[in-house]
């Protein structure tokens, strides 16, 4: 018996609609991660793009657990010599672009190489409960009802 190897124009790509309200961020994103790999499906290959399309509502509400909304720190670089920033995932979750918060924990999960940027492709993050992607006929993956610990109560 041989080993099956997906073609990448053997590919089949579902879209996925997750709801992050309430949702602990780290178990969400590992799932997605999984997801956006390709590894949930029996013939996942490694050196191909095999995962499905996640579009992500609602990720200004997800939940930290422990002190992580105040303790966690995000980094950025400017370029410029001292010019090292920090934000909280507080701020980051309250300002303009809370969706960073699920995309950085989803990118930090994927491998760092050219396949993990084109898999990071296939995330749609929206930071309100309404996205462009009806058209895709999306099925909803309920990650709050896997396992009693993926949403917490505040």
């Amino acid at each position: 018996m041989k080993t099956f190897s997906m073609k990448p124009a053997d590919v089949e790509k579902k879209w996925l609609l997750v709801d992050a309200d309430g949702v602990v961020l780290g178990r969400m994103a590992a799932q997605i991660a999984k997801i956006l790999r390709g590894k949930h499906r029996p013939e996942f290959t490694p050196h191909v793009d095999c995962g499905d399309n996640v579009i992500v509502i609602n990720a200004e509400k997800v939940h930290l657990t422990g002190n992580k909304r105040e303790d966690k720190i995000y980094y950025r670089h400017t370029g410029y010599p001292g010019g090292i920033k920090s934000r909280t995932a507080g701020q980051i979750l309250d300002g303009k672009q809370p969706e960073k918060v699920v995309t950085k924990a989803v990118q930090r999960m994927l491998p760092k190489n050219i396949l993990g940027r084109k898999q990071l492709t296939n995330l749609r993050v929206y930071a309100g409960s309404e996205h462009p992607h009806e058209a895709q006929n999306p099925e909803v993956l309920d990650i709050a009802a896997m396992n009693p610990k993926n949403k917490r109560s505040v």
